[in-house]
């Protein structure tokens, strides 16, 4: 699997790009972490599994990309029934590429081919904007406390270390290729 690195020509573009692979990279943390057992155990209630909820993430930036950015080509969704761990995480690495090339486009100045957010059909869509990318972040950092919340309740809680390592954002950042992290002049 490729990853075209996007051509950003703004400060404001280059940072949502990087915070977008900050905000994956954190996914594939969660997911290299989790107890196998928990991947498609039947959680508490109505709730849907933890396998559901990483193929939900994906399948909605399937959706965004096909909707706000449909010159690029959008990869597979997943079959909540059938994804393993390891199809999440290459759907995911997959998908965040997409959706960074998206934020490029939308936030990296004059001549971007994307000019609106489409999150779903039925929404109005927003101009493009920190708005969309808050948006995002905001999406998968709930589903990611309900993958944590439900690994707990099943009996199979992240260690303290790997929760730390979810917050440390100077890592994060480093570890996708930004050479100072946030707050640095580099």
């Amino acid at each position: 699997m490729t990853t075209r690195s996007p051509k950003v020509h703004t400060q404001l573009g280059r940072s949502a790009v990087q915070i977008f692979a900050a905000n994956d990279r954190v996914n594939q943390i969660l997911i290299e972490h989790l107890d196998p057992t928990v991947w498609r155990a039947k959680p508490p209630g109505k709730a849907r599994t933890i396998a559901a909820i990483f193929t939900h993430l994906h399948n909605v930036r399937v959706k965004w990309i096909r909707l706000t950015a449909p010159h690029l080509k959008a990869p597979p969704q997943l079959n909540r029934a059938h994804c393993t761990p390891r199809q999440a995480r290459a759907a995911l690495t997959e998908s965040a590429a997409r959706c960074a090339e998206m934020l490029a486009e939308a936030l990296g100045g004059a001549g971007g081919r994307v000019k609106k957010f489409r999150r779903d059909g039925w929404a109005r869509p927003w101009p493009v904007g920190v708005e969309m990318l808050c948006y995002m972040l905001s999406h998968e950092a709930h589903h990611r406390g309900q993958v944590c919340m439900l690994a707990h309740q099943l009996g199979f809680p992240l260690p303290n270390t790997v929760t730390s390592r979810m917050w440390n954002w100077e890592t994060l950042w480093k570890e996708c290729g930004s050479p100072g992290g946030p707050g640095s002049d580099s």
